[in-house]
């Protein structure tokens, strides 16, 4: 037995081995090229621990004599630390749990013996925020600030998720940021509407991840709100959804022929077989106006061609003034009206919509066809500037006694009218049609109104 004691069992433990009493060796524990006959060392478990947090790492050596004063080495990424043992053979060294893992690895030494041994790491609890000033106006920009704190007050350094969600729509990601040493990150943002704001962040090894409070940032206009009275009626239809903010600086008129889609649209509302003028004979404008809520938005106009450039330039004006339009979309969008034979003004007017070419009869008057009917008219604020048809004032009354300096006009000192006129767009009826402009064709030398139009006696052709 003796002879071949490097290959069996010696008596003892062959015994235990047979009775099934041999306890399970230690994870971390190590022998040197002598065997288990030789120096042996172990690494007690250690309890998780936050990181910044000092353990005691405990190392047993056994199989040497004596037991008492041996050199016990302990090294980390680089750090190297001795003690000596005790009279048990055991050696103790305080280490600082990192936040990195790989740092958290020791080797412990002794002679040519070496075992390995992992300190646990607690993680902690963090909180994370988002916030800001809590309003800009519009087209302005702001910054979203970001803070990543660990429940001891240290800053958290990592990679954070920015989400946005724009008018109560769904959460998307905005930016893939990283907090700094400090625990913080920035992004500038310019919204073009009330937004929300929050922040996600994976768990990092020594601390966890999560979500912020959501942080709400107000969308502010940046031009004046129209007051009116109290009893002032409010416009009687509505269209779905928001017209789109303004884009570029300024009025920014872009004059296009009709792009597939709106012709489209047109097709069967604004315009039918049998209009006096065609797709070739259109243009569409594309500009930014000043609306009732102090918000730039961007309108679309169809007129004719040869007064694209007058109608485009009199709205520019109207923005360069800040003399609010209540809205500019394309009257097709209110679709076909069998009593006008063409699309329905009756509910444009109600909707308070500035628009311009609509292939279809005067209002009030069946079988006559409209100005409109050529591209060489434009309506605005009709809601706040009526007109006087053969069935009584449309599309509604109040206001036909109640100017308002801002946005309803009753007579040609008016700002409006007046750069109408600069712009070769005449207030053709005046009061008997408040809202209504024709355009004056340039050599012209006044409106080129439908013959049943023309004239003292013709009455108002809306």
């Amino acid at each position: 037995m003796r002879r071949l004691g490097s290959l069996l069992l010696p008596p003892l433990a062959a015994l235990a081995v047979l009775l099934g009493v041999l306890s399970t060796p230690a994870p971390a524990a190590g022998a040197g090229p002598e065997g288990p006959g030789g120096p042996q060392l172990s690494v007690a478990p250690v309890p998780a621990a936050y990181a910044g947090e000092t353990v005691t790492v405990v190392v047993t050596l056994s199989g040497v004599e004596p037991a008492e004063g041996q050199e016990i080495t302990v090294t980390r990424m680089g750090e190297v630390l001795v003690a000596p043992t005790d009279e048990h053979g055991v050696a103790r060294v305080a280490l600082t749990v990192a936040r990195d893992p790989d740092r958290n690895v020791v080797v412990a030494s002794h002679g040519t013996t070496s075992v390995s041994a992992t300190l646990p790491l607690r993680p902690r609890g963090a909180v994370l925020t988002v916030g800001g000033p809590g309003a800009v106006v519009d087209e302005r920009s702001t910054t979203v600030a970001v803070s990543w704190i660990a429940d001891n007050g240290e800053p958290v350094s990592g990679p954070v998720t920015l989400l946005a969600s724009s008018r109560g729509g769904p959460w998307r990601p905005v930016a893939a940021l990283t907090t700094g040493p400090d625990g913080r990150a920035t992004y500038v943002a310019t919204p073009r509407y009330d937004t929300r704001w929050r922040v996600q962040a994976p768990p990092l090894p020594w601390v966890l991840g999560g979500g912020s409070a959501v942080y709400h940032l107000d969308n502010r206009p940046p031009g004046r709100v129209v007051r009116m009275a109290k009893r002032a009626p409010q416009p009687s239809r509505r269209i779905r959804g928001e017209q789109p903010r303004a884009v570029g600086a300024g009025a920014n008129p872009v004059i296009t022929p009709l792009p597939d889609a709106v012709w489209r649209s047109m097709v069967g509302r604004s315009w039918h077989p049998g209009c006096p003028v065609g797709r070739s004979g259109l243009r569409l404008v594309a500009v930014n106006y000043w609306d009732f809520t102090g918000y730039r938005r961007r309108g679309e106009l169809v007129v004719a061609d040869e007064v694209a450039g007058q109608v485009a330039a009199a709205v520019a004006e109207l923005h360069q003034r800040r003399i609010p339009i209540r809205r500019m979309v394309r009257v097709d969008r209110f679709g076909w009206s069998k009593r006008l034979r063409g699309a329905d003004d009756y509910a444009s007017m109600a909707a308070g919509n500035t628009s311009a070419f609509n292939c279809r009869d005067v209002v009030g008057r069946p079988g006559v066809r409209s100005p409109h009917a050529w591209g060489r008219s434009v309506d605005i604020n009709p809601w706040e500037n009526p007109f006087r048809s053969r069935h009584g004032l449309v599309p509604n009354g109040w206001w036909h006694s109640h100017p308002h300096p801002r946005v309803s006009w009753r007579s040609r000192g008016h700002v409006v009218v007046r750069l109408m006129a600069r712009h070769g767009l005449r207030w053709t009826y005046g009061t008997g049609d408040s809202h209504h402009f024709d355009a004056v064709p340039r050599g012209a030398s006044r409106p080129l109104l439908p013959r049943a139009c023309a004239g003292p006696a013709a009455g108002v052709c809306h």
